[in-house]
């Protein structure tokens, strides 16, 4: 039976990960020469080559990125062990995937709620407009939870689902000439919420011209405030501020979007659904909330800042 070293798989994930020898080499405290041996030994193992070498720069095989995938799942696993194991577990890098900017600025208020004392007191929100990306993250490890904007029905695995209300989002000193192209102000035509407006646009009949087009939620936040176009929003994220909501003399009704939270099957998944529920009670708009001496709160605290400190029987 061949058993492949975990270093190895380490240093593929690495080298994978930032695309370049060297500094792979040193994110693992090693010489660049060490790396190369390292992975030369892998290849051997696994008799396959797992970088293209006719390529330039750093590329992987198609039987390197196969490895990749399973590497990243057992470097879970091995690490998962290893923070149960021990008497004082070494803090945990929480990774979650979010599509679009608007729940992520809801996200550190739930990691503010988990403490300093939790397991978990890293995080890393990784953001796309590929919803289908994200969630072939989730499904091979790489990232422990995702939470997707999404107008579809959620998958059979959904934790968590709600509905949040869409709004068309103005300054109070942009007045919409029905005769006129509606300006939108978008992140590009694969933004979900670009093909949200071009949809309610076109079935109204409605002319648009996109007047900006920009690669974050405050850029455009920006452009509306000051009156260079408009942009559907979720209805929450513009109360309380300074530009108006439409209504629909002006614009067409926008649907409602779904919010979607998805947990990885890798790893510690009954830490990461109770993770996944925190997270649900502080970004859903109408949450019931918990009493805090409630004994499904008091036990998911419990849970969250003292986790068990020995292998499971």
């Amino acid at each position: 039976m061949i058993n492949i070293p975990i270093e190895l798989l380490r240093t593929l994930v690495a080298v994978a990960d930032v695309k370049n020898f060297t500094r792979a080499a040193q994110s693992l405290g090693l010489t660049q020469p060490a790396v190369s041996a390292q992975i030369k030994r892998l290849q051997n193992l696994l008799a396959t080559e797992l970088f293209d070498k006719s390529s330039a720069g750093v590329v992987l095989t198609h039987e390197g990125k196969a490895v990749l995938t399973y590497a990243r799942r057992l470097l879970s696993i091995n690490d998962q062990i290893l923070q149960v194991a021990v008497q004082e577990p070494s803090s945990r890098t929480l990774r979650v995937g979010v599509s679009g900017d608007f729940i992520s600025t809801f996200l550190p208020r739930a990691f503010a709620r988990l403490g300093r004392h939790s397991v978990y007191r890293r995080f890393h929100i990784t953001g796309t407009m590929n919803n289908e990306r994200l969630l072939h993250d989730l499904r091979t490890g790489e990232l422990d939870i995702i939470v997707v904007w999404t107008p579809d029905k959620p998958e059979v695995d959904v934790r968590h689902h709600w509905s949040e209300d869409m709004v068309w989002g103005k300054s109070p000193n942009l007045m919409l000439d029905p005769a006129q192209p509606v300006p939108l102000v978008t992140r590009g035509s694969e933004w979900l919420n670009h093909q949200l407006a071009v949809s309610a646009l076109e079935l109204a009949g409605r002319r648009y011209e996109v007047v900006l087009v920009a690669p974050t939620i405050l850029s455009l936040m920006t452009a509306v405030r000051e009156g260079l176009g408009v942009m559907p929003f979720g209805r929450r994220r513009i109360q309380n501020t300074d530009m108006d909501v439409c209504d629909e003399s002006e614009l067409p009704k926008l649907p409602a979007m779904g919010c979607s939270i998805y947990v990885s099957d890798v790893g510690d998944t009954e830490m990461l659904h109770k993770l996944a529920d925190l997270i649900a009670d502080v970004i859903r708009p109408t949450s019931i909330r918990l009493a805090p001496d409630d004994p499904e709160t008091s036990a998911l605290v419990r849970d969250l800042l003292d986790p068990p400190a020995t292998l499971p029987p």
